[in-house]
């Protein structure tokens, strides 16, 4: 069986028409003779989106109980039953009530496809598990439903449904999206115009890497290795030397003169680990690189020149720029042409720039500095004159030993003195040893002079072995001693990587590990203050420290005894000692951990303010909800009963004017409860409570708030000889009255009782002092357990039944009077149904100092 073929209509947000677009598809389909059926769609009571569905066979969909309700679902059996060519599946995310035969919507997608019939479906890109997050820090609302976008990729077509944000705005205030009560809510929060036209953006984004996949899985599939300049895409060669900057900006510009190409950069490392390159430039190169908007690629390969190419080919690149070539005239007369020449004879049709730059044809001086240390560098070059020397003592005794017996001799002096001192005190041992063999054992004896010409060619022939041999132990001395340096680095880099992952360290923590790794006396971390130069830290006169480790850290570059440079325009400066360029080395992976720490910091300071503004954010919306619905009712009745007594007083009798007035009085008491939580609320968030502790019993705070309520509304069981609680009545008393009159208004017709004792201690953590207890029971529904803790946050109303008054501040601004008095509020289930409210407040011990 042929598998259905699945269709996405994708959408930036709701509302911009993806299941019209899917429903007017299906009506075209029909008309040209498709076998297709609606399995589910949702209308959201779009009376537009509705009316689309007629005329077409629809499968009733099944009900799913799930405590205590029925939930409409796609009947998947129905469907598979009917076995259609093509079933229409609204909201592809979709998650399932618990009790079906999958969790998910996208799974009964599968089960359908499987079958061989073809889905047409929809999704939104706040749904996909990669932008879920992104789309969650622009908008301030995080989905839910998410659907993994390995499964959306699969899609046969994905088709965007696009609307400018402008016109979605106009059709969400025309009430063609949401309800007439959400449209203010939604115009100020999830559907600003900022936010409408990144999620438009990041669509079109997603989408066209969608596309980019399947034009490069089409010419895989077909074997096409030509370049298709569908979309321009520049590779810029790196080597790791200074020249990469001058390439990377070049290719910027390059891209600047089109729209929507991509910045790719490469850097080739050869297997043997001997490729030429600063590392501390490819990271600063790799940073330039992100900061252009492009992405950095590391591969390894023996020819440089064919790794490019294979990889520009598989990228489908249009454009390559490479550096002119360091090797000078006579090195390319030898046929040394560089890679770039290679790029060029083998690129085909895909462009290649040279760009030229300061150090083109100019390759680096060969720097043969000495590895073993100073004192054996010394005792080498002593060794050189005495190795010789001892040798010739030693064989002057036996004259009649041939020239070559003399130089092999000699030639182990010259061995032993490389092993000892290096290169350069081996090539002068082996120079005394050529003049020693000369004037000691070549005819004439005695004289520099030599006779016979074979004498002569095989004293060349010793210094060039000995020098040979000389090169061959210093450069393997050198390459033992690279290797150790990089087991070294390797295990420290190593302990690095597995610190980080065992542990959340802090900039200053790792500060200090490496200031103990290069034995240094003091680290920090300086940035430039602002409009005392630039980033570089180029004519900064005052620094900020970000960070700091050791005593006496450096407050300035100038202080420091050594500095390098990190991203984002920080300073790495340190006290102790100059580091040697192998330090360097491993300090740049140092420095990368120690900026992504930094970095990471940042980062969490940033969630951390992001959070705080959607919390504040999602007051905002719920103080607009109030403000539209739970304020505007008593305001309109206050209107309405004013109205009518300023125009038909004269028509009314008294007995209707007291009603009126007595309306007034009530919405009026309203609107005073629900402004004085929402102010009570904003003193609670911004720790602005007054707290006067004084002595308090509950019977006078209890009695205080029964005032307020019905006769006979709530029954009291108080504890005699109560002591006196340590906390503000005044607090107290509106912290009860809002319990109270919670439970009166949830549980009506329910006994409901206040009893108070004596005895027990704060919560662990709360302290030890102790308490009074008081419990309010009451015998109503209750509330679900996993509802308790969402209670007393601010804006939740059981149910969210709008038909009542308060606007959910009730339970938080208590528990923040209780709490703000060192005590506790909490909640448990009564005993047969319902809920009770346990208030514990410390006692009174005497006055506070």
């Amino acid at each position: 069986m042929d598998r259905g073929t699945l269709r996405i209509f994708l959408g930036a947000a709701p509302g911009v028409g993806k299941t019209y677009a899917m429903l007017e598809e299906a009506h075209r389909m029909v008309a040209d003779g498709d076998d297709l059926v609606v399995a589910v769609v949702v209308d959201h009571g779009r009376v537009r989106t509705a009316a689309l569905t007629e005329g077409l066979e629809q499968i009733p969909l099944c009900s799913v109980e799930y405590r205590g309700t029925h939930v409409p679902e796609m009947d998947l059996d129905a469907v598979l039953a009917r076995k259609p060519h093509t079933a229409l599946v609204d909201e592809y995310a979709h998650t399932n009530a618990p009790g079906g035969r999958h969790a998910k919507r996208w799974e009964d997608v599968e089960e359908l496809l499987s079958a061989g019939i073809n889905v047409l479906t929809t999704v939104n890109v706040q749904h996909l598990a990669s932008l879920n997050d992104v789309v969650a820090s622009i908008t301030g609302t995080r989905q839910q439903e998410v659907i993994p976008d390995a499964i959306v990729r699969k899609a046969d077509q994905i088709e965007l449904a696009d609307i400018p944000p402008e016109l979605l705005r106009q059709r969400l205030s025309s009430g063609l999206v949401y309800a007439p009560e959400k449209i203010d809510a939604a115009l100020a929060n999830y559907f600003r115009l900022g936010n409408l036209s990144a999620l438009r953006e990041i669509a079109l984004i997603w989408l066209a890497d969608r596309v980019e996949e399947g034009l490069a899985k089409y010419r895989q599939q077909h074997r096409i290795d030509e370049a298709w300049p569908a979309r321009e895409r520049v590779v810029v060669a790196l080597t790791g030397g200074a020249e990469g900057e001058a390439l990377l900006r070049r290719a910027a510009r390059i891209l600047s003169r089109v729209s929507g190409g991509d910045l790719l950069a490469v850097h080739v490392r050869r297997p043997d680990g001997l490729a030429e390159g600063s590392e501390h430039s490819l990271a600063s190169q790799r940073q330039l690189v992100e900061d252009l908007g492009g992405s950095y690629h590391q591969l390894a390969g023996d020819n440089v020149a064919m790794s490019l190419l294979d990889f520009a080919r598989s990228v489908n690149a249009t454009q390559i720029v490479v550096g002119v070539s360091r090797h000078t005239r006579m090195q390319q007369l030898f046929g040394a042409g560089g890679v770039g020449l290679s790029v060029v004879r083998d690129s085909g049709d895909i462009d290649v720039h040279m760009v030229t730059h300061p150090l083109a044809g100019r390759r680096p001086k060969l720097r043969l500095r000495p590895v073993l240390g100073r004192a054996r560098t010394l005792t080498g070059y002593a060794l050189a004159l005495a190795a010789p020397a001892m040798m010739t003592a030693a064989l002057l005794p036996f004259p009649g030993l041939n020239l070559t017996t003399q130089a092999l001799a000699h030639l182990c002096a010259v061995v032993a003195v490389a092993f000892v001192g290096g290169l350069w005190p081996a090539a002068v041992a082996a120079i005394v040893d050529s003049v020693l063999l000369n004037y000691f054992f070549t005819p004439p004896v005695g004289t520099l002079t030599i006779n016979d010409p074979q004498n002569v060619f095989a004293l060349l022939v010793f210094l060039a072995v000995a020098v040979a041999f000389s090169l061959l132990i210093g450069v393997s001395t050198r390459r033992s001693q690279d290797a150790a340096a990089a087991r070294a680095e390797a295990g420290t880099l190593s302990d690095l990587a597995r610190g980080s992952l065992a542990r959340d360290q802090t900039p200053e923590e790792f500060l200090d590990q490496l200031r103990d790794e290069f034995q240094l006396t003091a680290v920090s971390v300086l940035a430039p203050d602002a409009d005392n130069g630039d980033t570089r830290g180029v004519g900064v006169k005052t620094w900020t420290v970000r960070a700091r480790a050791g005593s006496g850290a450096p407050a300035t570059a100038d202080e420091a005894d050594g500095t390098d440079r990190l991203t984002a325009g920080l300073i790495l400066a340190w006290k102790g000692r100059p580091l040697s360029g192998g330090e360097r080395r491993l300090l740049a992976a140092f420095e990368a951990h120690l900026t992504a720490l930094i970095e990471r910091q940042q980062l969490t300071s940033t969630l951390r303010e992001t959070v705080r503004l959607g919390e504040a954010n999602r007051i905002r919306t719920s103080i607009l909800r109030a403000v539209s619905h739970d304020l505007r009712t008593p305001l309109a009745g206050i209107r309405l009963a004013v109205t009518a007594l300023g125009r038909q007083r004269d028509k009314t009798t008294a007995e209707e004017q007291t009603e009126m007035i007595d309306t007034i009085d009530s919405y009026s008491g309203r609107l005073e409860n629900l402004v004085g939580n929402l102010l009570d609320m904003s003193r609670i968030d911004s720790d602005a409570l007054s707290i006067l502790h004084e002595p308090v019993t509950w019977l006078d705070v209890v009695t205080t708030v029964l005032r307020e309520l019905p006769p006979n509304s709530v029954r009291i069981d108080l504890a005699p000889n109560l002591p006196a609680l340590d906390c503000d009545r005044g607090l107290l008393e509106r912290a009860l009255a809002n319990i109270v009159e919670n439970a009166v208004k949830y549980a009506q017709g329910s006994d409901i009782v206040i009893v108070a004792t004596t005895g027990g201690l704060l919560a662990p953590g709360a302290g030890d002092r102790p308490t009074s207890e008081l419990r309010v029971i009451d015998h109503g529904t209750g509330v679900p357990s996993e509802r308790v803790l969402a209670m007393f946050q601010p804006f939740q109303r059981l149910g969210d039944e709008s038909n009542r008054a308060g606007i959910g501040l009730g339970l938080a601004v208590a528990k923040g009077f209780i709490e703000a008095m060192d005590g506790e509020l909490t909640a448990e289930q009564t005993p047969g149904g319902g809920l009770t409210m346990v208030l514990r407040v410390p006692l009174y011990v005497g006055p506070r100092d």
